[in-house]
């Protein structure tokens, strides 16, 4: 059997990878904090502790079973808090920190330490965002934790080309898509997000992309192998 695993599936590009995968036959894991779906497991990334224990349980149990080929999507991520960094509290702070950053890291983890010896293919995507190579103002821990993940991806490709059977590890830019994120983007003040006025003309004139075209494209890239360590921007 063909396994997907998607963080962040409750809502949104999550959601739809879900779908899309479903759609070609692949048994479905989700890991969200509303937990909507039959397929779904309750996890709050930002708790590291249980977040590593659940992930190690769920990737060993599936490991024993025939899988002919993985994908693992990391897609779960948190904007704020919005607005200048000496205004963020601690909490708020360890919380992003927890969901954007640790939270992929457990999840790859996870992953090679139950698959790693498995000779099916393999693919870890971390989706990021343009906010990894480029400063906003107000959003200093979103461009941080998203520049974090994907050189966490240029990381583990070079750690992966010294295995027998590697994971292919990528990330892959979605473009601004219509999701609730984008919605919460559009919520914030000009005085705490300079750029406010862009993203909604982005809106009004018809620019974010629709979730399950981007969930199609990210599927139909990882099934054509693409190579490891890069980024990859879907064509909106």
């Amino acid at each position: 059997m063909e396994v997907a695993v998607v963080t962040g599936g409750s809502r949104g590009l999550g959601a739809a990878l879900c779908a899309e995968y479903q759609s070609r036959g692949w048994a479905v894991i989700e890991f969200s904090r509303t937990a909507p779906h039959p397929f779904s497991v309750e996890l709050d990334l930002a708790d590291c502790r249980r977040t590593a224990a659940l992930l190690d349980g769920a990737f060993s149990s599936v490991a024993d079973a025939d899988v002919d080929e993985v994908v693992v999507v990391s897609n779960a991520a948190v904007l704020g808090p919005v607005g200048p960094l000496q205004r963020a509290e601690p909490a708020a702070i360890e919380r992003h920190l927890g969901v954007n950053v640790t939270g992929p890291v457990l999840l790859m983890r996870a992953f090679a330490t139950s698959f790693q010896e498995h000779a099916c293919p393999k693919t870890f995507v971390n989706i990021t965002s343009g906010a990894a190579s480029k400063g906003y103002a107000g959003w200093s821990l979103y461009c941080a934790s998203k520049a974090a993940t994907e050189n966490l991806v240029r990381a583990v490709a070079l750690e992966q080309q010294m295995r027998a059977h590697p994971i292919r590890a990528l990330s892959v830019n979605p473009g601004v898509m219509d999701t609730d994120m984008q919605t919460l983007v559009r919520s914030a003040d000009v005085e705490d997000f300079p750029e406010l006025e862009r993203f909604l003309r982005l809106k009004s004139d018809g620019q974010l992309a629709a979730p399950a075209r981007v969930a199609e494209a990210i599927a139909d890239l990882v099934a054509a192998r693409p190579e490891p360590g890069r980024m990859y921007a879907v064509d909106q």
